[in-house]
């Protein structure tokens, strides 16, 4: 079994298992209570309980427009992943029971959010993401150095002013922001401490990988480098990037270059436009 195959068998999997923990924080904590998860599987339960409709259906139709966006705005290896999570979790949704675990309703949000925060975080960090405002953050963190949790939160806090001025039931709403709020910590704690790295690459197919890796807004400087031992000549390239892009950028990097040496270090600061400049 090569990398690839391994990478792969690892993947599929670990999004598996967050999107059953998503749809088991859904079905077993938040639902029972009329509780709200954000996004647009909160807009998906906020529609369920209004209409009486299908949760797990509505799930799924709303998420199917931001894949599509999400598709020519981030790229496919990442949106794949994203409808496997999404089209798993609408299938958990359907199969685990709607049943109360927590009584109280605080700790069905707590606790709820930290099964949304922890399923959602797996799939971030493993290439993909559980859909919805996910992709949207996703894509706003690609073009402004802000953490994704906290994007997901505020964008959340809408679909919570939403249920408010829906339901003008204060308590649902405020219990709701308190799942909301812990699921947005859980995600940054399981996929993205909002810290930069340096990579340093050093390769010998130089032009393959600029020609991928120069799709990201990130900037990226050659260094001509030569091996102390064989006295070879190669390239190093290095690029800062944030800490929950290293998963993409992984496999970018072995999928055209098994070989390549990466060294990657945190980065304490970075002073100048982080983000690569677009030609005039």
């Amino acid at each position: 079994m090569n990398a690839k195959e391994k990478r792969y068998f690892l993947t599929l999997p670990m999004m598996t298992l967050g999107s059953l923990l998503v749809a088991t924080g859904f079905n077993t904590l938040l639902i029972p209570h009329q509780l709200l998860s954000g996004g647009l599987s909160g807009v998906s339960m906020m529609l369920g309980y209004i209409t009486g409709g299908n949760i797990a259906v509505l799930y799924l139709l709303l998420n199917m427009p931001v894949l599509i966006w999400g598709w020519f705005s981030i790229g496919r290896h990442f949106i794949v992943w994203s409808i496997y999570s999404v089209l798993c979790a609408t299938l958990f949704l359907k199969l685990v029971p709607v049943t109360h675990v927590a009584n109280d309703i605080l700790l069905g949000a707590v606790f709820g959010g930290i099964l949304i925060g922890f399923g959602s975080g797996l799939a971030l960090r493993f290439g993909g993401s559980s859909g919805g405002f996910d992709i949207i953050a996703s894509i706003i963190t690609r073009r402004r150095d802000l953490p994704i949790g906290m994007i997901i939160f505020l964008m959340n806090g809408m679909v919570i002013g939403i249920l408010i001025l829906a339901t003008k039931n204060w308590d649902l709403a405020l219990y709701s922001l308190v799942a909301i709020f812990t699921a947005g910590k859980v995600v940054d704690l399981v996929h993205v401490k909002h810290i930069k790295v340096t990579a340093f690459i050093i390769t010998t197919k130089t032009e393959e990988l600029l020609t991928r890796l120069l799709t990201h807004p990130r900037g990226i400087t050659i260094l001509k480098t030569r091996g102390a031992y064989s006295s070879g000549e190669k390239d190093m390239l290095m690029t800062v990037r944030t800490k929950y892009e290293l998963a993409e950028l992984n496999k970018s990097i072995r999928a055209i270059d098994p070989h390549a040496f990466i060294n990657i270090v945190e980065t304490v600061g970075v002073v100048g436009d982080f983000r690569k400049q677009s030609p005039t």
